[in-house]
């Protein structure tokens, strides 16, 4: 069995952003040869997520306001995590309703999407440098 790893970098310049990473997954992919197999794509920071769904400008803008009538950012007193000096308690927030992981399957060296799914990076406390892991497994 083989067995791959790449970090992907971002520095978000905004607060809250969704990044289309399926090219980088599957590129990630190519670059491991992997035929069959796993691929797990998670964020590596607790603000952030990864997640599966449709690449479209209004579903996106609809999660943004979904995700801040949920958990708004303001007022920051609201939260006790902020009373450390932080202001991103909802950003924790977001990303526990969004999720950390996503695993996709790989079938004839192909990651095996549905028609409309698209891997996305979630960001809710952006503005500084973060990574999302990619790992690989399989034949």
């Amino acid at each position: 069995m083989k067995s791959y790893r790449k970090e992907l970098w971002f520095n978000i310049p905004t607060r809250r952003a969704f990044v289309n990473i399926t090219g980088q997954v599957a590129e990630a992919l190519a670059e491991s040869g992997v035929k069959e197999g796993l691929v797990l794509c998670n964020a590596m920071h607790i603000t952030a997520s990864v997640f599966i769904n449709d690449d479209e400008g209004g579903l996106h803008h609809d999660y943004d306001q979904w995700l801040e009538r949920l958990a708004p950012h303001e007022p920051v007193d609201r939260y006790r995590h902020n009373d450390t000096g932080e202001d991103n308690a909802d950003a924790h927030l977001k990303r526990q309703v969004m999720g950390r992981e996503v695993v996709v399957a790989v079938t004839g060296g192909k990651l095996d999407l549905g028609p409309w799914e698209q891997i996305f990076y979630g960001e809710f406390d952006g503005r500084r440098r973060k990574r999302a892991l990619v790992k690989i497994i399989g034949e």
